[in-house]
């Protein structure tokens, strides 16, 4: 955890396979919810484009969990680079790549070990799916985009 000791026990564990020059997974602060991953290639993304970023990585997730992949902030707001596909299922076993999508003006480039997302480790709840003839009435019924208000 970068060396910060909240008292916390994780709640899960999560075997991970590291590359060479890759890293494990870490945590910025005591109480970040995602950890950081960490790209293990230098590679620019085209203003516009989009690529899928090695990070050198495997991760077991644990069945009734999901891995999920965020974009970071100051990436964001700074480059306009976003996180795209960020499923990681528990019976996935290759290599965690993260697709960044460059929304910026200008070309963005990595560097290897660069912060690149965050994956945040999620219980997750299995839906049965039933066909129905009609769903319960609500104040919002069918109201789609932007029907709740700013």
């Amino acid at each position: 955890m970068s060396g910060h000791d909240d008292g916390l026990l994780p709640t899960c564990l999560v075997p991970v396979v590291v590359d060479d020059g890759a890293r494990t997974p870490d945590y910025a602060s005591a109480t970040a919810a995602g950890a950081d991953l960490r790209a293990s290639e230098a590679l620019e993304i085209p203003a516009g484009g989009r690529a899928a970023v090695p990070t050198g990585l495997k991760v077991q997730i644990p069945p009734g969990h999901v891995g999920l992949l965020w974009p970071r902030s100051g990436l964001a707001v700074r480059h306009g680079i976003d996180t795209l596909a960020g499923v990681i299922d528990s019976d996935y076993r290759g290599e965690v790549r993260v697709v960044l999508a460059n929304h910026g003006p200008e070309p963005f480039a990595i560097a290897p070990g660069d912060r690149i997302a965050q994956l945040l480790i999620q219980r997750v709840e299995r839906a049965r799916f039933v066909a129905s003839s009609g769903l319960e009435d609500t104040e919002r019924g069918g109201a789609g985009f932007g029907s709740t208000g700013r």
